[in-house]
């Protein structure tokens, strides 16, 4: 029963994060909580896409040749001057991460503007014709993740404005777009949208996108609008607001966050915009075994040191259901012999060697599935902490020992060529959990004989290299997390052996 369990948990563990790897786009949710597999319809009074519309573009306009970098102490941000847009955010906290939007709040796709002025905390962009004048303002204050923008018209506005909020690239060659989706925000509630299918809907508070760490969310000021995503070619999606028609308005201004995905910056800007951080089904787990990690940070001031902390945590919390596993699975490795026995005296009638087994067992008060539920509960707790810490923007580039980002895998080594599984890295915690997993399981497995006695062999040697390849490319601070927990087992296991 422990063999399969254990081996049906590492086959579900490769599934799962290769699946995740694969295909991690979100179910599309409408206005109603309600999940579908396909497009939602066009929701009911939503604004005509004019001919300007994502629905008219054909194809994806030429990017920038020619841009405007704005720079601050954390962040540059690329500006379009043709078009008064954000091509792309170069975020350069501790390590530099690259968010692109292509073309991040166009608003008018056939004008073309240029540059006014620019300030420290502003830029201005212009267009200008012999019917009207466009400026678009850009506030910007250094040190903070809030953007102010105004723009406003000689002419008053006779159609549906919109704003594109940006460009989604969906190919497999961006590394970021499993990671990518659609966060928007109505009048009842607060939910996400995968980048890869269309989507239209009403009564829009606020609309955001994000990659793996950071985020961008606009926020219309005293306006109604509508949402969408629209598919733009099958490896681009576009994302915008539509604000609701208002002849003879001359303006329109939207607050913008530009950031990183942190709770605690977040619930101080907007704490409706918090709702951007988002670790799927386990979701509640994950944020719990986050904020507890914080609290650990802010005593010891050291991500690596808290998560070790926080795995000595979950352990003496499963502590008293991992006593009860170590003990049944040694009380059944003192009754391997008699159930050898049996197998032998029935082994021409499995339904009698059954009940014996199940016989022997009650007589000697021990429960085989007493070894499973420590397993099953820490399921939760592995996935959840998984989606959690790959996507920590607090764990970017944090240091541990030789580990220089716990974000990722530990890299102790570069090889000049590649080998085969492995690549040209070499990742010491993956293979010391994999040592220190063979060394439980050989102390632990029950003696057996004959074809038994094979397959346990086969199994001590086969599950610490498949759990080896599956951590490897994990992040490191995952790993640690599940190399410091293996050795607390293993400790307890050499203690329940002495008894």
């Amino acid at each position: 029963m422990e063999k399969r369990l254990i081996l049906a948990i590492a086959l579900s563990l490769l599934v799962l994060l290769s699946w995740s790897a694969l295909v991690p786009k979100p179910q599309i949710i409408d206005s109603k909580g309600v999940a579908t597999n396909s497009p939602l319809p066009l929701a009911q009074n939503t604004p005509t896409l004019s001919a300007t519309s994502p629905a008219a573009v054909q194809s994806p306009e030429p990017v920038a040749t020619q841009t405007v970098k704005f720079s601050q102490d954390n962040r540059d941000i690329i500006f379009d001057p043709a078009r008064g847009t954000i091509v792309e955010v170069i975020f350069k906290d501790k390590l530099e991460h690259h968010l692109p939007l292509k073309f991040g709040f166009l608003s008018e796709r056939d004008l073309l503007f240029k540059q006014e002025s620019i300030t420290q905390d502003s830029i201005t962009f212009v267009h200008e014709d012999s019917i009207r004048r466009i400026t678009k303002k850009f506030i910007i204050p250094n040190n903070s993740y809030t953007i102010e923008l105004q723009e406003e018209s000689t002419v008053p506005t006779s159609s549906n404005f919109q704003l594109v909020l940006g460009r989604l690239d969906l190919s497999v060659k961006n590394k970021q777009a499993r990671f990518q989706d659609i966060f928007l925000g109505n009048k009842e509630k607060s939910f996400h949208l995968s980048a890869g299918k269309e989507y239209n809907g009403t009564d829009v508070k606020f609309l955001g996108l994000r990659d793996q760490y950071f985020c961008v969310i606009v926020e219309p000021v005293n306006a109604s609008a509508s949402a969408y995503v629209k598919k733009i070619s099958p490896q681009e999606s576009e994302t915008g607001l539509l604000l609701d028609h208002n002849d003879g308005q001359i303006g329109h201004s939207f607050r913008i966050y530009l950031g990183p995905q942190d709770l605690k910056i977040l619930n101080n800007i907007n704490p409706e915009w918090s709702g951007i951080i988002y670790f799927g089904t386990f979701d509640f787990i994950a944020q719990l075994l986050l904020q507890l990690l914080g609290f650990f940070y802010s005593l010891v001031h050291n991500w690596g040191l808290a998560i070790i902390i926080l795995s000595v945590a979950v352990y003496f919390l499963l502590f008293p259901l991992s006593m009860k596993q170590m003990r049944s699975m040694k009380e059944m490795q003192i009754l391997q012999p008699k159930i050898e026995a049996l197998r032998k005296e029935y082994k021409d009638n499995p339904q009698k060697l059954n009940k014996e087994v199940m016989e022997l067992y009650k007589a000697h008060k021990v429960n085989p599935l007493g070894g499973c539920l420590p397993l099953l509960l820490q399921m939760p707790i592995f996935f959840a902490l998984y989606q959690g810490l790959i996507r920590s923007v607090s764990l970017r580039g944090a240091h541990f020992l030789w580990i220089k980002d716990l974000s990722s895998p530990d890299k102790a080594f570069v090889l000049k060529t590649a080998l085969p599984i492995l690549g040209n890295q070499v990742n010491i915690l993956p293979i010391l959990m994999a040592i220190g997993m063979f060394v439980q399981q050989k102390i632990s497995m029950a003696k057996a004989a004959g074809e038994a006695a094979q397959q346990q062999k086969m199994m001590i040697i086969i599950m610490p290299i498949m759990f080896g390849i599956i951590f490897y490319q994990m992040p490191a601070g995952l790993v640690l997390y599940w190399f410091v927990n293996s050795l607390f087992m293993l400790g307890y296991q050499l203690r329940v052996n002495k008894q």
